[in-house]
């Protein structure tokens, strides 16, 4: 195993509380002038800015994994991973399904900008992205089993949208191998949630919706291979 320095929550500007500047190219230059390995771009129920990413990142050496920050059905926030864009296009058709039929107002919730390679707008989503979808967390094993992906809970030591502030307790049913915490030194300090620490990967990324948010090269996983599969090794 070697150690591989990442940020595997990222938002572009198609989510709506993404800052414009987070275009494909900025997110992409600015993760390598970090000397990141590996990101992921997780748009909140979207993974329509992913195949504008993948392929500007092409040649760069940075390893870019398809995902997607999904909201269950009871307002918890999970990272989904795949292991190729077919897959992810593909939950995303499902997803898009599962949102509720209310229209996104630029105005106030802000812009939902799908981008080429080359930063330039091709489209707009019209449902707002941010909602709930209907999918609930204790589906989303099968769910991602069905197109070969990977999940674990976003942010769990935030007091909104995360397993411990809306239910209480990661469920034993969905089998989580792997969590995210946001501020793990405090997250962790005094011996705190001790059981988390020894019984789970811990992940820590930005959740950027800015530039300048985008981790350091302060993170690292130490993985088999550079790749999904290799983080495939540690969550599954």
């Amino acid at each position: 195993m070697r150690p591989v320095f990442y940020d595997l929550h990222i938002h572009s500007c198609l989510s709506p509380c993404g800052d414009a500047d987070m275009t494909v190219n900025n997110i992409l230059n600015m993760s390598l002038l970090k000397e990141l390995e590996m990101i992921a771009l997780t748009d909140h129920n979207t993974c329509r800015n992913c195949p504008a990413l993948m392929q500007a990142a092409e040649g760069t050496g940075l390893v870019v994994v398809p995902g997607m920050e999904l909201s269950t059905a009871e307002e918890v926030h999970v990272v989904c991973l795949f292991p190729a864009l077919e897959n992810a296009m593909a939950f995303d058709r499902y997803v898009y399904d599962c949102l509720p039929p209310f229209a996104n107002r630029p105005q106030i919730f802000g812009e939902q900008t799908i981008l080429d390679a080359e930063d330039q707008p091709v489209g707009t989503l019209e449902k707002l992205l941010v909602n709930a979808t209907s999918i609930g967390i204790s589906s989303l094993p099968s769910l991602m089993r069905e197109y070969g992906g990977l999940c674990f809970p976003a942010h769990i030591d935030r007091g909104s949208y995360s397993v411990l502030s809306n239910l209480g307790a990661l469920p034993p049913e969905c089998g989580f191998r792997a969590v995210e915490v946001a501020d793990p030194a405090r997250f962790f300090a005094d011996g705190q949630h001790a059981e988390i620490r020894e019984q789970y990967t811990v992940v820590v990324s930005s959740d950027a919706h800015y530039l300048e948010n985008i981790s350091e090269r302060d993170h690292c996983i130490h993985l088999e291979t550079t790749d999904f599969h290799g983080l495939a090794g540690r969550m599954l």
